[in-house]
């Protein structure tokens, strides 16, 4: 029996996550000998701070080895909930919290338990890859609403209010932005919330990951912390991005104790409390100090100039600005139907898998973040690394013609 015949439905019309399709091509060549620079997957190249790991070992010797509540532990939802009174003006107690299994995992389990099959979901673009893979999954429908080049890729209060309809559940987007670098100002998030409030049963999930990488003056504004809407407005976030912290697997999502309960239920038949030992780490993460953070920050600012710089100078790129995030996201539409003389290049998927073959640089084809005229190239690596891959990119695309 065919193999394709024999799986679900639901998983024959998944796609494969973009950004781990070209890593995993990208450790193929470079286990070839390949000397690949990948820039495709969105990990900070820096090691968890001291103090954090420290907290781990500490709760393993002091036995945190059983299975955790699936909610999290009491004293990490608490540091959790300090931290978004303290850092984001969102005010939750602890049963408001629920941790689970990374960042990622937090979204699936809210759009899961909050979409039902045919209710609408607005998406603003581009987003993260997985976020109409979830909607499919939970057998919604993605509405996607563009943000443009010329407004830094961000969504307008109006485009928004024009996508609503009758079945409209759920709104999501991260901010910064993955895969723009983008940050929504909060002027721009009290208006998007003013239309929300306007709309009692229409909820928004503000994907927060990247927080502590924000580079604006004004920095970092929580759409959760409108009062009007607070109740209609699920924050998610985590360690992983802000804090080095990808393998430790810990995210969290805060909202009305409605959903959290919904969550919470629905992760108990499903993964049950994340890991014991990483919750440990967390802790000591959520409660500070954040200096390490900030010093990653300002890594990712300089690498950001120096990224947005060496690509400008390259014929026929159009490159924003980040604000925040370790991303560039250049408009590469200039190729598109040019060719070395061999290959073609149709649109941002065959122009990231040519320069992965001709330049052996991994970058991920923007089609799947619904930007199809970009490619996202990760800027979370050293400098030389990244001189090295935009000089490269800069001689490959020089061939086409």
């Amino acid at each position: 029996m065919s193999s394709i015949v024999s799986l679900a439905d639901r998983i024959n019309a998944l796609e494969e996550s973009a950004t781990l399709g070209m890593t995993k091509k990208a450790r193929e060549l470079a286990a070839l000998g390949h000397k690949v620079i990948s820039l495709s997957v969105g990990e900070p190249d820096f090691k968890t701070p001291k103090h954090i790991c420290d907290a781990a070992k500490k709760a393993i010797d002091d036995g945190f080895h059983g299975y955790s509540p699936v909610a999290g532990y009491p004293d990490l939802r608490k540091a959790i909930a300090d931290k978004l009174k303290r850092d984001n003006n969102i005010e939750w107690n602890p049963e408001n919290i629920v941790v689970s299994t990374g960042a990622k995992h937090s979204l699936a389990n809210v759009i899961s338990t909050l979409v039902n099959p045919g209710e609408e979901v607005i998406i603003f673009a581009p987003y993260w890859v997985s976020y109409s893979e979830m909607v499919k999954l939970a057998e919604g429908t993605s509405v996607i609403v563009d943000g443009a080049f010329d407004n830094n890729f961000k969504v307008t209060p109006e485009q928004f209010e024009a996508a609503i309809t009758p079945k409209t559940k759920l709104v999501m987007f991260a901010s910064p932005n993955n895969p723009t670098g983008s940050v929504y100002t909060e002027a721009e998030l009290r208006a998007i919330g003013a239309i929300v409030a306007k709309h009692p049963n229409i909820f928004v999930m503000a994907d927060e990951i990247y927080e502590y990488i924000n580079f604006t003056e004004a920095g970092h504004f929580s759409i959760g912390s409108i009062p009007e809407i607070k109740d209609q407005v699920i924050t998610v976030n985590g360690v992983a991005k802000g804090h080095a912290m990808t393998g430790w697997r810990i995210g969290f999502i805060a909202a009305a104790k409605w959903i959290a309960d919904g969550v919470e239920k629905l992760q108990g038949q499903v993964t049950s409390g994340t890991n014991s030992i990483a919750q440990k780490a967390a802790t000591v993460a959520f409660n500070g100090p954040l200096d390490e953070a900030y010093k990653m920050k300002e890594a990712y600012l300089r690498r950001r100039d120096l990224v947005v710089g060496l690509l400008r100078e390259i014929e026929g790129f159009k490159v924003n600005m980040p604000d925040g995030a370790f991303y560039a996201f250049p408009d590469v539409s200039y190729y598109f139907g040019k060719s070395d003389g061999t290959t073609t290049i149709k649109d941002s998927d065959d122009f990231s898998m040519w320069l992965l073959a001709e330049a052996f640089v991994a970058t991920v084809a923007g089609t799947s973040f619904g930007a199809p005229d970009c490619v996202r190239i990760s800027t979370a690596a050293a400098d030389e690394q990244l001189v090295e891959a935009c000089a490269r990119i800069k001689n490959s695309v020089a061939k086409l013609k």
